[in-house]
């Protein structure tokens, strides 16, 4: 697999980890540092590829979502709501303070 022109170091993996605040091994740090790499030589591969009039698509079967009206009700189910809640009252759910 070619090298990407701005290769990713074990430097620059320690960097990385510091600013996401992850802990890697310095062991570790060549192996990703060379997986990174690889996923970006493939990345600079996957930009030579001609999309000239390709349509975006948002999945790779051509489908449409199942659409319900657009309505408001009164809801009327609060009762059903409520039925499983471990404490309520006056038709609201209780819960423990959190601010005192």
């Amino acid at each position: 697999m070619a090298e990407p022109q701005n290769g990713v170091s074990a430097d620059d993996v320690s960097k990385i980890a510091r600013l996401a605040r992850l802990h890697v091994a310095p062991d570790q740090r060549a192996a990703i540092a060379e997986d990174l790499n690889g996923i970006l030589a493939w990345i600079e591969q996957l930009q030579e590829v001609d999309v000239d009039g390709v349509e975006p698509m948002t999945s790779a079967v051509d489908m449409r979502a199942p659409m319900r009206d657009d309505t408001v009700t009164a809801g009327g189910i609060r009762d059903l709501v409520l039925a499983n809640a471990p404490k309520k009252e006056d038709g609201f759910f209780v819960v423990p303070r959190s601010v005192e």
